[in-house]
This record gives C-alpha cells, structure tokens and sequence, in this order.
C-alpha cells in the first residue's frame, strides 16, 4: 500500500490527511510549527485561546462542514439565518425557500432605496442569467459600476461582501471570484445563505480533532519538523526534514504556505511553471484587535459592521469568555500605518456608537497576518492540484479549480476543497 506524505498541517493538509486516512492510505503529516492550523490557527492570550484572526463560514462550506462532521466538532458551530447589519443598513433573509428568501429579503432591508433595492435584485438576475460567468474577469468595481449599482448600495453591501470574501480591495478584486461566491452564497439554497459562527477557537474545529482522528488510526503526525527539501528518486520521493532526518514516500501532498513552494520545489525541474506562478503572487493582510471587558457586551447580532465600505467588523466572542470582543479589518488600507493605540480607540469608539456605553477595557491585543491570503486578482494564474509529476500534488486556499466559475478565494472551504480534491486525485491514481 502507498506511503503518502503530507506537508503542511493548515486546513488544506488535514483535509487531504483525514480523506485518505479514511480511505485507509498510511499517511505521515509534516507540520513545520509545534501546532497545526497554519493561517487558521489558535492563539494564547491571558489563559484564553483565542484565534489568529476570525473566519466566518456560511451554509454553503460543504466540504468544511463534512470535514467537521467525520471529525465530531460540526456541534461547535451555532447557524443562523443570514444578517447583515452596519450603520444605517441591515439586510436579514427569512426562513424561505430559495429565491423567494432573498428577493424578499432584499425587498425588506432597511436603509436602502427602493432603487437601490431594485438595482440590487437586477444585478443578481442578470449574473444568474449567464450562469454567474463573466466573459472575461475584471476588477470587481467595474462589475458593480457596468450593473449600474449605486454608491449606496456598494458602500453598504457589495463591498462589505467582497471585501470579507476575497479580503481584497473592491478595485483590486476578481470580480469573477466575487461572482462565484456570490452565486454559492446566495444565489443557491437557503441553507447556504446561512452564518455559522464558531463556538469555539479554531484549533478545536478541526485542527486538535484532526490529530487525535488520524493519530487513532495509525498515521503519524510529526509537529516542528520543517521539510527542508523534496527529491524525486526512482519512482519515489525522498524528504528531508528536521536535522538530518530523511524519509521515502510513494506520494506526496504538498500543502504549504505557496511562500515556501519556489525553495521547495527547486530539486524538482518538472514544477517550473509552478514556481513561476506562486512567485507572481501578491498578498493581503488581516488585522484583527481583541478586546477583553470587565463585563459582557450586549450584542444585537453575533457580529456587526461598524462602518460601511472596507470598514472593521466586530464579532462577540462571549463563547471564549465573557466580554470577549474581535474586532477585525480584512485586506490592505490605511488602517495598517496607525499606531496600535490609535486603532484601539477607533474601534472602541465605533463600538460605543453600535453598542452603547462599553464596560471597561481590561485587556487588548492586535494581531496582523500580514500574508493572511493571497490576493484574488483578476486573471490570476494559479495552479491547479494536478502537477506533471505522477504521485505529487498541490493543496491549499492558492490553487485554481479547471473552470473559472470553479475559483474560490482564500477561505477556510478554499482550503478544505482543494485538500480533498488533492487526495481524491492520489486515490484515483493508486
């Protein structure tokens, strides 16, 4: 039976670890850190785990919740229909079948226009017309500017949308990407519209379930050891790892961070193009502040805008521990060259408008994932989880699907699709 290794022990590498365990491959995962999780990742804060950043996931992460669900850890999660809400808007979906629950609720959202909402309706149509594919891709504004979508309506929805989704900038945005997910979020069946929020960090979600699944069945699970180098030998590939530690598998998938790919892959001439492709690509940042009060925040919604456009989100993380806040800003922005201190009372006076008077602040800290996710840019080249080498493949949130309406940005489900994509491949080929 096959050796297969995975490298890289981010959402992506357990995917593809748990599919093949499942189907009985003796799998050995190399993570490079003294945890797993990658960009999603669990964090230690004043005797609280908290995460590296926030992760919303919506009804339509099939693949996600599949994963969660072979590992026992779907229950962490709490669905609810979606709201969206930021000053001077909200727009909440009723408990209908699809399309009647988003024509109405976008009929009855507060703080739009009647022409907002009928250019809205009309922009959706149009896309679902065509089947959400563009004739060629471009920025996601000239998408939204060519539908004729007012300011207002951008400012309050679309951009709010796109920016979470693909964190890229509306002007930098793929809007082909901003289309797929636009179709799988609301476009499709109710339940998909659907917010999950965790109830829990992440780490509990997949990453500490994964290890203890794969290692109950046999696989080995190798944490701080840092694959160094990949060689084809024979028909096999050799690993090397740690200090001085050398292995032989049959298959390998590789699911690192595509940062390291262009030095990993330099003994393998056959994966060019690869290199050459991962090496073009530019990165966005995710700045998240966590705030601990003396006291529990009132919260309307699990989660609210406080400003409109590429404006910071506020997420109640009472499940952690009571008056726990996570208030975050996806993509590049100004915001990034304000002193930490500066952003603290922003975000705290933007708090006290949507929150009302705010306990006091015990506790903060800011973290910024400064490659948080690749940006999703129109036309990107990205490789796709095949390679020209028999027994190797690629895994991870970068990788493109074989169509463009098949393209999903850097999400949790990004990741967890192309892991079980990549497994499927190998156990197709074995």
């Amino acid at each position: 039976m096959k050796r297969i290794a995975v490298v890289g022990g981010g959402w992506a590498g357990l995917a593809a670890a748990v599919r093949l365990a499942e189907a009985g491959r003796p799998v050995t995962l190399f993570e490079a850190a003294r945890q797993l999780g990658g960009r999603a990742r669990r964090v230690d804060w004043q005797g609280l785990a908290i995460d590296n950043g926030q992760h919303l996931m919506i009804g339509a992460y099939r693949e996600t919740l599949a994963l969660m669900r072979t590992l026992g850890t779907d229950s962490l999660l709490a669905r609810r229909p979606l709201e969206l809400s930021v000053p001077d808007f909200r727009l909440s979906l009723p408990q209908l079948p699809a399309p009647l629950n988003l024509i109405i609720g976008q009929l009855m959202a507060e703080g739009l226009s009647l022409k907002d909402k009928l250019a809205a309706a009309g922009f959706m149509q149009a896309l679902k017309r065509n089947g959400f594919l563009l004739p060629a891709d471009g920025p996601a504004d000239e998408l939204l500017a060519r539908h004729r979508q007012p300011p207002e309506l951008v400012a309050k929805l679309w951009e709010p949308i796109c920016v979470a989704a693909l964190n890229t900038p509306l002007r930098l945005a793929s809007a082909q990407v901003f289309c797929n997910v636009l179709r799988d979020s609301l476009a499709r069946s109710r339940a998909d519209s659907d917010l999950l929020y965790q109830r829990a960090h992440l780490g509990r979600l997949v990453p500490e379930a994964a290890r203890g699944w794969l290692e109950a069945r046999g696989c080995r699970v190798r944490l701080s050891s840092r694959v160094g180098g990949i060689e084809r030998i024979g028909k096999n590939y050799r690993m090397s790892f740690g200090e001085g530690g050398e292995e032989d598998f049959d298959a390998v998938v590789l699911a690192i961070h595509p940062v390291r790919l262009p030095d990993l892959l330099g003994q393998l001439p056959q994966l060019a193009a690869v290199r050459e492709q991962v090496s073009a690509f530019g990165w966005q940042p995710i700045l998240t502040s966590w705030m601990r009060f003396a006291a529990p925040l009132s919260f309307p919604l699990p989660m609210l805008g406080l400003a409109p456009g590429q404006g910071p989100w506020v997420f109640d993380r009472g499940d952690v521990a009571p008056g726990l806040a996570a208030v975050v800003i996806s993509a590049e922005g100004p915001h990034l060259h304000r002193p930490p201190e500066t952003l603290r009372e922003e975000f705290l006076d933007l708090m006290g408008r949507a929150l009302g008077p705010l306990p006091e602040l015990q506790a903060w800290k800011t973290i910024v994932e400064k490659r948080a996710t690749f940006a999703c840019t129109p036309g990107l080249s990205r490789p796709g989880n095949r390679t020209p080498l028999p027994g190797l493949v690629l895994a991870g949130d970068y990788t493109g699907g074989d169509f463009p309406t098949e393209d999903y940005p850097a999400t949790l489900e990004g990741a967890v699709r192309s892991g079980v994509k990549s497994a499927r491949l190998l156990l197709e080929s074995s």
